[in-house]
């Protein structure tokens, strides 16, 4: 019988596959659906599939009547009128049916890239990025959407501190883009909740490739901005992907992007990895600012995370609360800060097992 996904149990069974625009089917024929799966079809707005009279169980199947809704058109608020937690939450659902669309077979359109990512890129005319918010926001639900849009926002800010006055806003187009390949993954890959084989992490790492396909012809990219894209999981050492190349042939708004990608990755919480605080994300990046990551970026990056001053109020890894009373220069990310309960002064410097855990 053919119903609407909104009507699916977990048990029913496919008698077809249900194929997208991609060479993979959403979901292949046979397949005993459960709640993922149904959820992944209403999300690709699947309006029939063909299911088979009984249950798994030996049931017979009784699909609940389906009545179509209307959708109903949102008056879209301003963009300005809009705090930065608020724009953000949008970008990030504006991303997510953009990725949507490209899943179907969409191509790229510019116009729609613009309209998610750049007014929020924009705000940050009028005030820095706070690196903490963006940890506090993400979710490990909609990690992935959160990402782009956090790794688009990451570059620009980057890109502005180093006074890329005119390419700072196409670099965190390139941070948003750098994943589209993605949506032509196996969605059994996509959505995989557990740990990738080795043989699905090595179709992951062909889609720096894919998203530079997906905009080679884009007009209005400059094809520094292509390359940044197609480069962004490349390591200085040659041992990156696609392509392994070292950083004589690495382009500079590509390691921005590897230095943004990496820190977001490694401070959100994943379905199989727990986030880490950023100021601990950023000395294990440092440990490694020779052989991975551009060292002159890297330390930039540090000077825009660690943006407080005198006085600033911290959480540290042990638990207590403290005031950061000197600033270390060659050190930015271990001040010396004073215990809020019993005004002892700590070095950070001199107690590696003990970190910023948060700004208060």
């Amino acid at each position: 019988m053919l119903v609407h996904p909104e009507q699916l149990i977990s048990g029913c069974r496919l008698i077809k596959e249900v194929q997208g625009k991609t060479q993979y089917p959403l979901v292949p024929s046979n397949t005993i659906v459960d709640e993922t799966q149904i959820e992944v079809l209403k999300f690709f707005l699947v309006e029939k599939v063909e299911v088979s009279d009984f249950l798994v169980d030996g049931r017979k199947f009784k699909p609940k009547a389906y009545v179509e809704k209307e959708v109903e058109k949102k008056k879209e608020e301003p963009i300005a009128l809009l705090s930065f937690e608020e724009s953000y939450q949008k970008a990030v659902e504006d991303y997510k049916l953009l990725f949507a669309s490209w899943q179907n077979g969409s191509t790229i359109k510019m116009n729609d890239v613009r309209k998610v990512i750049v007014p929020l890129i924009e705000m940050l005319e009028e005030k820095p990025l706070d690196l903490f918010l963006l940890q506090k926001l993400s979710t490990k639900e909609d990690y992935f959407y959160h990402h782009g849009v956090a790794v688009g926002l990451i570059s620009a800010a980057l890109a502005k501190k180093l006074n890329f006055k005119k390419e700072w806003i196409q670099i965190g187009l390139a941070g948003l883009l750098a994943d589209c390949g993605m949506s032509k993954m196996s969605p059994a890959i996509f959505y995989k909740k557990e740990r990738l084989t080795s043989k699905e992490l090595e179709e992951v790492k062909q889609h720096p490739t894919i998203s530079y396909r997906m905009i080679e012809k884009v007009p209005s990219l400059a094809k520094e901005i292509k390359l940044a894209v197609l480069q962004h999981h490349e390591r200085l050492d040659g041992t990156g992907y696609p392509l392994g190349v070292d950083q004589e042939k690495i382009h500079l708004f590509s390691k921005i992007l590897a230095i943004s990608d990496t820190y977001h990755a490694m401070t959100s919480e994943r379905a199989y990895q727990h986030k880490k605080a950023p100021f601990k994300v950023m000395e294990e990046m440092m440990h490694l600012k020779y052989s991975k990551y551009d060292h002159h970026l890297l330390q930039m990056f540090i000077e825009t995370l660690a943006n407080y001053t005198t006085g600033t109020k911290v959480k540290l890894s042990t638990g207590e609360e403290a005031e950061i009373v000197f600033l270390e220069i060659d050190q930015p990310t271990r001040p010396i800060v004073k215990l809020l309960r019993n005004d002892e002064i700590i070095a950070l410097k001199t107690k590696q097992n003990i970190y910023i855990e948060s700004v208060i």
